[in-house]
C-alpha cells in the first residue's frame, strides 16, 4: 500500500474519499485511524471522521471522536491557524451535540471550552467562542442562557502604539483593536 511507503496527507484523503465511493466505511474508520496516527494535530481530520461516524448513525463514536480531538495538546502546526482550528474543533464538537438534540451537553462543552482557551490566554481564540457561542443560545437557548453568555462577551476597544523603526527613529502610531473581559 503507497501509504506505507510515502504517507502524505493528499493520499490519505485520496484513499478515504474512494472508500467513501466504494462505501466501505470499515475501511475508511481504518484509513482514519492511521491518517490521525501520520496526524493527530490535523483538525480538518478529526471533525471529518466525526462527521462521518455521525453520518453512519454511529453518535457515541462520533462524541468519542471530538473528545479525543479537543484532548489533543496541539492542533495544526500554523501559529496563526492553530488557534483557529482548535476552536473549529470544540465549535464543531458543539454543533454535533446539537444536532443530536443534547443541547445541554453542548453548552457544557462551550463552558469547557471557555476554561480551557482562558489558560492559553489567546483572545481571538475566545472572541470566536463567544461569538459562537452567543448563536447557540440564540438558536437553542432560554432568556437565562442568553444573557448569561451576553455578560460574557468583550468590550471591543481601539488601542494606540508607538511605532519605532529598526534604526530606532520615531515612525508614528499604530491603531490597533484589543479586547477586555469582563470575567479577568
Amino acid at each position: 500500500m503507497a501509504l506505507g511507503i510515502c504517507s502524505k496527507p493528499k493520499l490519505y484523503k485520496g484513499y478515504i474519499e474512494l472508500e467513501l465511493q466504494l462505501r466501505e466505511f470499515d475501511r475508511c474508520r481504518k484509513l482514519y485511524d492511521k491518517f490521525l496516527e501520520f496526524s493527530p494535530a490535523n483538525c480538518t481530520t478529526w471533525i471529518k471522521y466525526a462527521e462521518l461516524e455521525n453520518l453512519l448513525g454511529d453518535d457515541e463514536r462520533a462524541r468519542a471522536i471530538f473528545e479525543l480531538a479537543v484532548g489533543q495538546p496541539v492542533l495544526d502546526m500554523p501559529e496563526l491557524l492553530e488557534r483557529t482550528q482548535h476552536v473549529k474543533v470544540w465549535i464543531s464538537f458543539t454543533q454535533f451535540e446539537a444536532a443530536q438534540d443534547c443541547t445541554d451537553q453542548g453548552r457544557s462543552i462551550y463552558e469547557r471550552a471557555d476554561r480551557a482557551l482562558r489558560q492559553l490566554e489567546t483572545k481571538e481564540q475566545r472572541v470566536m467562542l463567544y461569538e459562537s457561542w452567543k448563536e447557540y443560545e440564540e438558536k437553542y437557548g432560554n432568556d437565562e442562557t442568553k444573557q448569561s453568555i451576553a455578560k460574557k462577551m468583550p468590550k471591543r476597544i481601539k488601542k494606540r502604539k508607538k511605532v519605532t523603526t529598526e534604526d530606532g527613529t520615531d515612525a508614528g502610531w499604530e491603531e490597533y483593536y484589543d479586547y477586555i473581559f469582563p470575567d479577568d
